[in-house]
């Protein structure tokens, strides 16, 4: 049995990169809670490069950007790599569009467990297809150094029974998901349904007027009237008309949230 197997664990070769040993070991924790096995961990681009040299590349990479000898994306550009990658990261939501416009999985520090979860179900799904990520790190690298280069979305187009209404983001008081729809609330208190996702969204919002605060809410800095201290160290905002469900920013964002905000 190789240093990637366990009885009671997911066959599932998977490896670390991670330049802060104690969160490299925190997140290992929590993949054992999933009975997924961490067989090595790795904290620098040029650890990894000679490791990938000499062994057998994993399934799954949980790849930190920031390493403590440059960015995890020369490991790359020196290494072919046919692993699939969920990147751990600190980065804002700038840096992030990067990874979503390239299909990556990724986790915002401090990783959410639910989170965590999520991604191992979405990775495990690939595997019968024997799909792998496909990552274009030019194309990462570039909006990393220039995030405001995107043209970024400027209004909505819904359908009204056989009428077309034209939305723009100056009327949009938040985007919200329920019963696997999303929707677009206005100022003027009024729900439409369009044919998105959240996750696809927060590729075409500009993210310095819009957040996505939690699973179910997108909000531009616009629409925030107040916000007040909630339960268990998180934020809840108040909207002007907005009131079918509470609008609460995850604990995992609050950080973020307050930084975006300032």
């Amino acid at each position: 049995m190789n240093n990637f197997q366990t009885a009671n664990y997911f066959v599932l070769k998977t490896i670390i990169i991670e330049d802060e040993k104690p969160a490299a070991r925190l997140l290992q924790r929590k993949l054992e809670k999933l009975k997924i096995e961490v067989g090595v961990m790795l904290h620098s681009v040029e650890e990894a490069v000679a490791w990938f040299s000499n062994n057998e590349h994993p399934d799954l990479i949980f790849l930190d950007i920031q390493l403590s000898d440059g960015l995890s994306f020369e490991i790359f550009e020196k290494v072919e790599i046919k692993s699939a990658v969920i990147f751990t990261t600190a980065y804002d939501e700038f840096a992030l569009r990067a990874f979503k416009l390239n299909s990556v999985d990724y986790l915002l520090k401090p990783i959410d467990e639910d989170d965590l979860e999520l991604a191992i179900s979405k990775f495990k799904e690939r595997l019968p297809k024997n799909e792998k990520l496909q990552l274009d790190f030019e194309q990462i690298k570039k909006m990393l150094s220039n995030p405001f280069d995107k043209e970024y979305k400027k209004r909505f187009t819904v359908k009204i029974g056989q009428h077309l209404k034209v939305i723009s983001l100056d009327e949009i008081e938040c985007f919200f998901s329920e019963n696997k729809g999303t929707y677009i609330h206005t100022f003027d208190n009024r729900n439409y349904l369009i044919e998105s996702t959240l996750e696809f969204l927060e590729q075409e919002l500009d993210p310095k007027y819009f957040y996505r605060i939690s699973r179910k809410f997108i909000i531009p800095i616009q629409a925030i009237k107040e916000i007040v201290i909630y339960s268990n160290s998180r934020l809840k905002v108040i909207l002007p008309t907005y009131c079918d469900d509470e609008v609460v920013v995850s604990r995992e964002k609050v950080a973020d949230f307050k930084v975006w905000i300032g």
